[in-house]
C-alpha cells in the first residue's frame, strides 16, 4: 500500500509544497490534514476531483464535496479571492501559480534541427534594485545526447522537405 505522502508525489517537483502547506494552514487556522494535503497534491498534478477519487478508490462526489468545503475555501482566502467562486477546479492551480507557489515551468519547443528540446525554468527570484527589475532564473535545457540525436544522414529529403 502506498503511503499518503507518496501519492501524487510528482507535485513536489513543480510546486513549493512546504511553503504552500504552511500558508494554507495559516489561511485555515490550523494544520492541513493528510487527506487535504493528498487532495491538494492531486490537483497540483493536474488531476480533476473525479480522477483523484478514482486513483484513491473514493467516491467522486465525496471528494468533490470535501474539496469545496476545505481546500477551495483555504486557497480562496490565501490568494485573496474569497469573493470569487471557483468555476473550475483548474482555478485553484492557476491562482496558486499566479501567487508564486509553482517552482518549475516546463515546456517543449521546436528548433531548427528538429531536436526535441525540453526547457525547465525553476522558480525565479524577482527583485527591484535602483529602479531596475532583476529576474534571476534557474533554467535547464534538456536535449538528446549527440548519440541519440538524428543526423543529416538519418533524414530523407522529399520535395525539399526534411523528414524523419
Amino acid at each position: 500500500m502506498t503511503s499518503t505522502n507518496e501519492q501524487f508525489a510528482q507535485a513536489t517537483n513543480q510546486w513549493d509544497l512546504e511553503t504552500l502547506y504552511i500558508d494554507l494552514a495559516s489561511a485555515k487556522g490550523k494544520r492541513l490534514t493528510p487527506v487535504e494535503k493528498l487532495h491538494l497534491r492531486g490537483l497540483l498534478c493536474g488531476y480533476s476531483p473525479v480522477e483523484i477519487a478514482e486513483k484513491l478508490n473514493k467516491s467522486a462526489k465525496g471528494v468533490g464535496v470535501d474539496l469545496c468545503k476545505t481546500l477551495y475555501v483555504y486557497v480562496k482566502n490565501l490568494v485573496d479571492k474569497s469573493d470569487e467562486s471557483i468555476e473550475n477546479w483548474r482555478d485553484v492551480t492557476e491562482w496558486l501559480e499566479e501567487a508564486g507557489y509553482k517552482t518549475q515551468v516546463s515546456f517543449e519547443t521546436d528548433n531548427a534541427y528538429d531536436l526535441p528540446l525540453k526547457i525547465v525554468v525553476n522558480k525565479a527570484n524577482i527583485s527591484l534594485e535602483n529602479n531596475h527589475l532583476i529576474i534571476d532564473l534557474n533554467m535547464r535545457i534538456v536535449a538528446p545526447s549527440p548519440l541519440e540525436a538524428p543526423t543529416i544522414e538519418d533524414k530523407n529529403i522529399n520535395n525539399g522537405k526534411v523528414e524523419m
